[in-house]
């Protein structure tokens, strides 16, 4: 895990300015740094290190072929290397070091483009061809590795941070309003959108390859090409047999973590006492053997948030190095001056703070820590899967709108019930759903809030085709796979990890898994309407199932509470009418009767408020003119 940045340019970027946003990107790479120039300094790439594999200098970035034509700078973990290593020697290939980049950088050489489908990782790089002068960028399958793209008339940056591209063009940046209403919907910005103008999120599961020549000539950037596609690997049929599905599902589970167990330094995982974590903890702890397991956990003072108390059942079940962290609102406050740093843009996933928490935790005992994200977009953890196939029913869709109206006559649980219903067609209503299950602003409520900022969500509600007519769960799913997981919660984890240099895997998604998930019947997913159904039974195997027979709860925080004590400073400055008026971007009016309703009782709206919150937070945090 690393972090890497790089530009080609006339004369827009210089090697000073490369040299000095590096810098600020060393908590990626805190263990040893490195740059790459071309003759005429058009051309330029930069590295922070966290040694995780080989941690000899041998292994530093930037790193060259044994012939000095090529030139890489890689972040993340390929975690079939060893197999592609011994491929390589079969052909009679010399290493030098023990690390994936070689071996990447080796494939590369021999097999061109062709290779980065089979690389089974997480990974974000760009390799640059000394002799053709091209240059290569690459992310992987599910885009669990970051990397922005900056492109404009004669001028590409690369970085795994947004603060990186900010730091090169100084004041030449602008704000894309266009990006504020998926904001405000979904609480993150969705790929390829950024915060900023002419700046994107590079498309996972492809590449591009740059010829310097035509952009310092203005003739092109570059065109991006996929190496794999989700929607190509769904199926006509999808398999049903629990006994077959269970098998496959299991070898591949144990093949998955083994291979992430792989590391020269401490590893360890984090246990939240949830289904996804628990079982990713007890194969590890399974293959393991004799050597205990590290694992890490947060225990929030607030009852209704706290399941410490499962995360503990499950570490001395497996007899695992238990290590517990305690959360209250001064911690929390401890870490607010970094949330708006560290995430770049507009990010309202309050589980942040607690991923941050235990991250900082973790990091006192090991450099690697293996997490449970994508089980629950995979198999289906999440209320929205429910939603969306109660609201595919016709009679639903007939009743919809006299539900809509008579909740808003009631209290504010069937408020915030009432909102699933308060749309006007079907064909949005993947986002609606998704929305509305977070507590976010809805299409009608953005109508009137935005004051002048048009949005359309069309585009991002259309799936592409498969090989199987998915239904509105499946597509409910594909849709989180495709943006959810990737711009929240991956998101989420990578920056939180990577404050405090800490390297974090995620196992349950490896892409075979992923490509194992969708080709699984979903009433192996739901079944009897016990949610992660198959995933559960593989857990069963090895963790007690009465630890597990409770309401799923979220990894959270008790936002709503503590925006009426000790956070209330942020809800009375971010939603003050100087500030609300200062960027015309939402209706004070609309701001102040969310925030009078909150303040009496109608606990619901604080997500909304946090929306807000942030969004302003980062405007003033960033010294935006007007938004814009």
């Amino acid at each position: 895990m690393c972090g890497i940045a790089g530009y080609i340019s006339t004369n827009l970027i210089t090697e000073q300015k490369l040299r000095q946003a590096a810098l600020l990107m060393q908590h990626r790479g805190p263990d040893a740094g490195g740059f790459y120039f071309s003759e005429n300094k058009a051309v330029g790439l930069a590295h922070r290190r966290l040694s995780i594999l080989d941690l000899s200098t041998a292994a530093n970035q930037p790193m060259f072929s044994a012939d000095g034509r090529y030139c890489i700078v890689f972040n993340g973990e390929v975690y079939n290397f060893r197999e592609l290593k011994n491929q390589l020697a079969d052909k009679g290939a010399s290493l030098k070091t023990t690390s994936d980049t070689e071996v990447i950088l080796k494939l590369f050489i021999e097999k061109g483009s062709s290779c980065f489908a089979v690389m089974n990782g997480m990974f974000a790089f760009a390799i640059y061809d000394l002799q053709q002068q091209v240059l290569t960028l690459c992310r992987d399958h599910l885009g669990i590795k970051p990397l922005f793209l900056y492109q404009d008339d004669g001028t590409i940056i690369f970085a795994s941070e947004l603060k990186v591209i900010k730091s090169m063009m100084g004041n030449g940046l602008s704000v894309n309003r266009h990006a504020i209403p998926y904001f405000l919907h979904f609480g993150f910005i969705p790929a390829p959108l950024t915060i900023y103008d002419k700046t994107t999120k590079f498309p996972s599961a492809y590449y591009t390859q740059i010829s310097v020549a035509k952009v310092l000539s203005l003739n092109g950037n570059g065109e991006c090409v996929p190496f794999w596609k989700i929607e190509n690997v769904i199926r006509e049929v999808a398999v049903s047999n629990e006994v077959i599905a269970k098998k496959e599902l299991k070898t591949l589970l144990f093949d998955a973590v083994q291979k992430q167990l792989i590391s020269d330094v401490p590893i360890g995982t984090f246990l939240s006492g949830g289904v996804d974590s628990s079982l990713v903890t007890a194969i590890a702890a399974e293959l393991s053997g004799a050597n205990k397991i590290k694992t890490f956990s947060i225990a929030i003072e607030d009852k209704k948030y706290n399941e410490s108390k499962y995360a503990l059942q499950v570490a001395t079940h497996l007899q695992t190095e238990h290590h517990e962290f305690k959360v209250n609102e001064k911690e929390v406050l401890q870490l607010v001056h970094t949330f708006i740093s560290t995430y770049d843009e507009p990010f309202a996933d309050s589980s942040a703070f607690p991923a941050m928490m235990v991250s900082r935790l973790a990091k006192q005992h090991v450099t690697v820590a293996l997490s449970g994200d994508g089980g629950d977009e995979l198999f289906y953890g999440y209320g929205m899967y429910q939603w969306a196939k109660r609201l595919s029913s016709p009679y639903w869709q007939l009743i919809k709108d006299p539900l809509f109206s008579a909740s808003r006559l009631l209290g504010s649980k069937y408020q915030r019930i009432g909102n699933m219903f308060g749309y006007q067609d079907k064909k949005n209503i993947i986002s609606h759903i998704f929305s509305q299950e977070q507590y976010n602003f809805s299409e009608k409520e953005l109508l009137q809030l935005l004051v002048t900022d048009k949005f359309n969500f069309a585009e991002i509600n259309t799936l592409p085709a498969t090989g199987r007519i998915l239904s509105e769960t499946e597509r409910q799913s594909l849709w989180d796979l495709k943006y959810y997981l990737q711009d929240d919660l991956l998101t989420k984890v990578d920056r939180a990890s990577m404050q405090y240099s800490l390297e974090t895997r995620v196992p349950l998604l490896d892409y075979r898994l992923v490509e194992f998930a969708c080709n699984l019947d979903e009433k192996l997913k739901i079944k009897h309407g016990d949610m992660k159904y198959l995933l559960k039974q593989v857990l069963y195997d090895y963790v007690p199932k009465k630890i597990f027979a409770r309401p799923k709860r979220g990894f959270s925080i008790p936002l709503s509470r503590w925006l009426k004590t000790d956070l209330k400073y942020l809800l009375d400055l971010y939603t003050s009418e100087q500030v609300i008026n200062k960027y015309n971007i939402v209706s004070f009016n609309i701001v102040n009767n969310l925030k009078q309703k909150y303040l009496k009782g109608t606990d619901y709206l604080f997500n909304k408020l946090w929306l807000i919150i942030v969004l302003h937070w980062w405007l003033e945090e960033n010294n935006i003119s007007n938004g814009g």
